[in-house]
């Protein structure tokens, strides 16, 4: 009678190995799939497309785009059948932006109430949508913040503009206003000092003067 052997579980779902005496999980190429997050040469990436190949002759072939999550930059890469990939220690959060004090960004997480920093060059531009209370969904890497995302729109009030041509109500014309955050942004030429408006925070464009009757 043939010897049947049954793999552990845990081998199948998380295989592993063994780096500098340390364990380390990762992923076959099988187990590939966008939106998976993945380390190489110390940095997370973001799996954002995976293509199988197969040649007439020789090992399957896997075509990978990946995004590093803290430069944002794209890396191509191609693995042969067989080969794996680093899980990345990346914990996604859901925060809320509490103050920024000279230039450190200070958030909370909603669940266990703790506090985190990020520099200004981590925030980038994401400054100019920040308003106290607003919640954030911030990813961390090995425990620390890298990077963050503020909701898809965001309401602010315009604090200085010029003033508009009277009758003017055209989107056509745009003319820079400045808001509550201290962010510029162009505007059509009839929103006023104290009007609210909706900004997009993926491209930054004005989307609407947001009525607060």
């Amino acid at each position: 009678m043939p010897l049947l052997v049954i793999l552990p579980v845990q081998a199948i779902i998380d295989p592993q190995r063994i780096e500098n005496g340390n364990t380390v999980a990762t992923y076959k190429t099988n187990d590939l799939r966008k939106g998976l997050k993945v380390q190489i040469d110390g940095e997370p990436y973001l799996l954002t497309e995976v293509n199988f190949v197969k040649p007439g002759k020789g090992n399957a072939l896997y075509k990978c785009k990946l995004k590093n999550l803290i430069r944002n930059t794209v890396l191509d890469r191609t693995l042969k059948g067989g080969d794996d990939l680093e899980v990345a220690d990346v914990e996604e959060l859901e925060t809320q932006f509490l103050y920024n004090q000279g230039g450190t960004f200070v958030f909370m997480d909603n669940a266990s109430f703790e506090q985190y920093e990020l520099t200004a060059e981590q925030v980038d531009d994401n400054w100019k949508y920040l308003k106290e209370g607003m919640p954030v969904a911030m990813v961390l890497f090995n425990g620390n913040p890298i990077t963050l995302t503020p909701p898809s729109h965001v309401t602010l009030k315009v604090t200085e503009t010029e003033p508009g041509v009277r009758g003017d109500t055209a989107t056509s014309v745009s003319k820079p206003a400045k808001t509550e955050t201290g962010g510029e942004f162009q505007v059509p030429g009839f929103i006023k000092e104290g009007n609210v408006i909706k900004i997009d925070t993926r491209t930054g464009d004005y989307v609407e003067r947001v009525s607060m009757d």
